[in-house]
């Protein structure tokens, strides 16, 4: 019988994947791996129960892999099903289905086996039937404090209070909505909040959402709309229609405020986008084309289009590309010998701002490949910006970057990973250069610790510098409390000088879940070098609900 569980557990899966309506996946990705146990973490577990089938993802059709036996905050300790081999860093998938399906025991092989009777197709079933809303509520609340202190500089203190929701169909209904807010202070140092509480308080998003039905929906507050990132958060109204592969949007509203983010309805801002959704089953495509004014106080403070690209038709490749390219700027023109003031000449030429494309590829399961390349240049507000800060930007060469990244398992329990990066600017006497490398070994013989070492290689115009590191981590008990201790040598050499500094840096951290949904994380780094000696702690509480 003992040889049967896995078995039926795999069939389950694999038949409660085929027969389910299902809603968008969970992902969480391989953190730690035993003989008999795979340890998952996901940004939150608020929607896994014990006994859910976790899934991998080959060529877009989802495998059962691991079965869920104990849940902390963020974080699954799973047994994988027969056959199934998972290493760090693989990514899996929770799917979580909308109505939990009757079932009817049947015989097949001398196993008994639970099958799904339905008296029509499923998919007949939700075009026949008008959409269920269900309420799904989930956030959190965060106490943190940042602690510093010293033998060469006065000791400090910073709070910070975290809220953060995400409620949609309140009640079953149509209306949705999301907020994330901080607070932040120094101990001491209050009478900055009392001059300006948005001193304290950055609110990122506060909005709601109505979903008129499948093709109409509105948003109003603060948001970031993902389709069009680069404009930033709008404070205002959003409208979204849906037609077949096709997305129109529209904003009207404000940017926030450039010195303490509040609400500026002076920084007016109106645009809109079409979007292009193409899904297959080898993968999905999706690309949007936006265009945005931005103005200060009745004036034009910066114009331009977005373009973004995302694509993953080809197996086993993904590519992401943006382009954004300004519609207005200003023109220096040469100073006035007389008046000997600056004046400009509107020019709504396009010009391109910023080009970042990435191309990721996992020519097999234990290795990943990924290159990017960015082009940036600054981005001027020009009613906004002073005019001696505007002159110096406009100057600004276009900053230029390369990044190449490694990441594999080339036997068990040992995961290595490189990353390469190219920075360069002609204002610049020479590009920056990084290097950094690393080797962990997920299960030490003997302590059965996870153990990480790396090294960090850096050569700017500026500086020079050396950073090796090694850390352990060890869960003490599993799903409920984990420790790591670290050690940092980091050299620097300032190339204006023969100056070097050199440092030792120890690091310890604990992180406790108290109860299903409460959890405590601890940090201590100590740095030392010849004359000083710097300390900083981090706590963290956390409630999810």
């Amino acid at each position: 019988m003992k040889h049967y569980i896995p078995v039926l557990v795999f069939f389950l899966a694999g038949l409660s994947l085929k027969s389910q309506p299902l809603t968008e996946p969970i992902e969480g990705k391989v953190s730690y791996v035993t003989t008999q146990y795979v340890y998952v973490k996901f940004q939150s577990t608020e929607r896994i129960l014990k006994g859910d089938t976790l899934f991998l993802n080959q060529a877009q059709i989802l495998i059962p892999a691991l079965v869920v036996q104990d849940i902390s905050s963020i974080s699954c300790v799973c047994i994988p099903v027969p056959n199934q081999k998972l290493s760090i860093g693989d990514q899996v998938f929770s799917r979580k289905t909308t109505k939990a399906p009757e079932l009817k025991e049947y015989k097949t092989d001398g196993l008994t086996l639970p099958a799904t009777i339905s008296s029509k197709d499923s998919i007949a079933n939700q075009k026949d039937q008008p959409k269920k809303r269900t309420q799904m509520i989930s956030g959190n609340i965060a106490v943190s404090s940042y602690l510093n202190f010293s033998n060469v500089s006065s000791n400090s203190q910073r709070m910070r209070y975290s809220f953060s929701l995400n409620a949609k169909n309140i009640g079953n209904s149509k209306l949705s909505a999301e907020a994330y807010i901080n607070f932040v202070h120094k101990l001491g140092e209050w009478s900055e909040v009392q001059d300006d509480i948005f001193n304290g308080l950055k609110v990122y998003s506060l909005s709601v959402n109505y979903e008129f039905n499948k093709h109409h929906r509105i948003w109003f507050g603060r948001k970031i709309n993902p389709r069009i990132s680069n404009a930033g958060a709008i404070d205002g109204l959003q409208y979204e229609l849906k037609f077949s592969s096709f997305t129109i949007g529209v904003i009207a509203g404000s940017r926030p405020d450039y010195i303490n983010y509040s609400f500026n309805p002076n920084l007016f801002q109106v645009g809109g986008y079409l979007g292009h959704d193409f899904t297959t089953k080898k993968g999905n495509m999706q690309t949007t084309v936006a265009f945005i004014e931005q103005m200060n106080s009745g004036f034009t403070d910066r114009r331009f289009a977005y373009f973004q690209h995302t694509n993953s038709l080809l197996t086993n490749l993904y590519f992401f590309g943006s382009v954004e390219v300004g519609l207005y700027k200003k023109v220096m023109n040469p100073v006035d010998t007389i008046q000997k003031d600056t004046t400009y000449t509107k020019d709504n030429s396009p010009t391109l701002s910023n080009l970042y494309v990435s191309l990721r590829y996992r020519p097999i399961r234990q290795l990943s490949l990924s290159i990017s390349y960015s082009a940036l240049n600054n981005i001027i507000y020009y009613e906004t910006y002073p005019k001696n800060i505007l002159e110096k930007m406009i100057e600004v060469a276009t900053v230029q970057g390369f990044m190449f990244q490694a990441s594999g398992q080339p036997v068990k329990n040992l995961s290595i990973g490189l990353n390469l990066g190219y920075r360069d600017s002609k204002l610049d006497p020479k590009p920056s250069k990084n290097l950094y490398g690393y080797v962990t070994y997920s299960r030490v013989p003997g302590i059965n610790v996870s153990a990480t070492l790396s090294a960090t290689v850096l050569e700017t115009s500026y500086i020079s510098g050396r950073i090796y590191s090694l850390g352990i981590t060890r869960d003490l008990v599993p799903g409920k409390l984990s420790a790591g201790l670290g050690y940092k040598y980091i050299s620097y050499k300032f190339l204006s000088g023969e100056t070097k500094l050199v440092q030792n840096t120890g690091e310890a951290n604990l992180m406790w879940r108290i109860i299903k949904k409460l959890s405590c994380s601890l940090y201590f780094e100590g740095t030392f070098d010849e004359n000083s000696i710097f300390n900083r702690v981090y706590i963290n509480i956390t409630q999810r609900f």
